[in-house]
């Protein structure tokens, strides 16, 4: 690997949940591509977070569906326990649900995140 890509690679291991998403939609409207497809998707996680010592078989997002209005504040508490997010990113994280909160964890871990975020309300999805 060139000096280039392993800097852009260590880059990329530095940013949060939101920093990442942000990325995915500028990656589709700089080259005009769909990053919808599971496989697409999962890239990213891969190269961002690899805590995991298996492939990415058995990995879930955490996605946040919906929440009552009422209950906004309680949310953002939750998110921003959940990720380290500023108040600002957080915000923003939960202002642009459908949203994934975390990406390609394993099993027992976002069931743990999605029971965090369901006890204050929250929708949440696993895919």
């Amino acid at each position: 690997m060139s000096a280039k890509t392993i800097e852009i690679v260590e880059q990329l291991k530095s940013l949060n949940s939101l920093e990442t998403s942000q990325l995915v939609k500028q990656i589709e409207v700089t080259f005009n591509v769909d990053a919808s497809a599971r496989k697409t998707v999962n890239i990213l996680p891969v190269i961002i977070d690899p805590i995991w010592d298996e492939p990415n078989e058995g990995l879930f997002d955490v996605i946040l569906e919906e929440f009552p209005s009422e209950q906004k504040i309680a949310v953002l508490k939750v998110i921003r326990s959940l990720t380290g997010l500023g108040l600002k990113e957080a915000k923003d994280l939960v202002d642009s649900v459908p949203q994934a909160v975390k990406f390609a964890i394993a099993l027992p871990k976002a069931e743990d995140i999605k029971q965090q975020l369901e006890a204050v309300g929250a929708k949440v999805s696993l895919k």
